[in-house]
């Protein structure tokens, strides 16, 4: 009974870090159909990611539960917990931009569609890196190096990228108005690789925790 509720906890961690990095595909996608002009397709990642939300919440909530009430892995669940919450933020970080492309319609000019594409990528890619170490650490703890540098690479790719951006910006002839709004954006997709950089430094640090 006690390895079968082991495994069904697994199985739903599993899914949540299916979810999380669902998000950093759909937060793409999003993007790419945004300055494409493509509503349809747009409204149909916003619906995506709205979904997603709500289901890592879902299944955050039913982790934490049966943590708890099952006394399952004691020594280990708040470090859990606390993985899978942070995560949830990142998660939550995707559906806040994608809803703001939404509501604000930022007048993004074409000349930096590549780049916000680009930084659009790297945050991305830093949380899929992140979940990819996730991953590991609950399988095999000493290979999460190996993947956690990705995460800050990717990082710190998208803070260059963002920091480009904002140059470039700010030294157009656009409305002052206009300069401020899309550099609210800059920032607000660079967040998200913010976010899993935040989560991959509070994994180091369990990893040391679990292998000393």
């Amino acid at each position: 009974m006690f390895f079968r509720k082991l495994r069904q906890l697994e199985a739903k961690m599993d899914d949540f870090l299916d979810l999380a990095s669902e998000a950093g595909l759909v937060f793409r996608a999003a993007v790419e159909a945004y300055f494409q002009k493509n509503q349809g397709e747009f409204s149909t990642q916003l619906d995506k990611i709205r979904n997603i939300e709500s289901r890592a919440d879902k299944l955050r909530r039913e982790i934490k539960s049966e943590l708890y009430t099952e006394t399952l892995i004691p020594e280990s669940r708040g470090d859990i917990l606390a993985l899978l919450e942070t995560t949830d933020k990142a998660i939550n970080g995707v559906k806040r931009v994608v809803q703001d492309f939404s509501a604000e319609s930022p007048a993004i000019p074409v000349v930096y569609h590549e780049n916000f594409l680009i930084l659009t990528d790297r945050s991305q890619q830093a949380l899929e890196s992140l979940v990819v170490a996730l991953r590991a650490f609950f399988r095999r703890p000493l290979a999460v190096n190996d993947t956690l540098h990705k995460v800050h690479f990717f990082e710190k790719e998208a803070d260059r990228v963002a920091e480009h951006l904002r140059h470039e910006i700010f030294a157009s002839e656009l409305d002052l108005a206009v300069k401020m709004h899309i550099r609210d954006f800059v920032f607000r997709m660079d967040r998200v690789a913010d976010l899993a950089q935040q989560v991959a430094d509070r994994l180091a640090i369990y990893v040391i925790k679990r292998t000393v």
